[in-house]
């Protein structure tokens, strides 16, 4: 999900399956949702995201100048949080149990859907 100025302008989800898509992370999906927008609005746009992003998604944050970001739980998967931090990036990660449970169940249930999702 991305929110400017209070305002959700984009949600997301994993629709990779769903569409037979290799791109669409729900942060992909959110800024594909978002539509195309100034590029201050991006700036000034907080993205929340379940997991910690991975290098695709990491980009995408890079490249339309998005400045903070709401991590759900990265206990099961670490994504580029250094690259981002790196780059400027305010991050909070929350280790929310809800998150944490989802993702734990997802890959116990769909091992194969999230090693292809995660390139292994």
């Amino acid at each position: 999900m991305i929110v400017s100025n209070g305002t959700i302008i984009g949600r997301g989800h994993n629709r990779r399956v769903q569409k037979g898509s290799p791109i669409l992370h729900g942060e992909m999906d959110a800024l594909e949702n978002a539509g195309r927008r100034p590029a201050a609005v991006y700036q000034g746009a907080t993205l929340y995201t379940t997991l910690s992003p991975c290098a695709m998604c990491s980009g995408a944050i890079l490249l339309y100048g998005i400045r903070r970001v709401i991590i759900g739980e990265n206990e099961n998967f670490l994504g580029e949080e250094e690259l981002l931090r790196s780059r400027g990036v305010t991050l909070e990660v929350r280790q929310d149990s809800r998150c944490i449970r989802l993702l734990t169940g997802f890959i116990r249930t769909h091992p194969e859907l999230w090693n292809e999702d995660i390139g292994v």
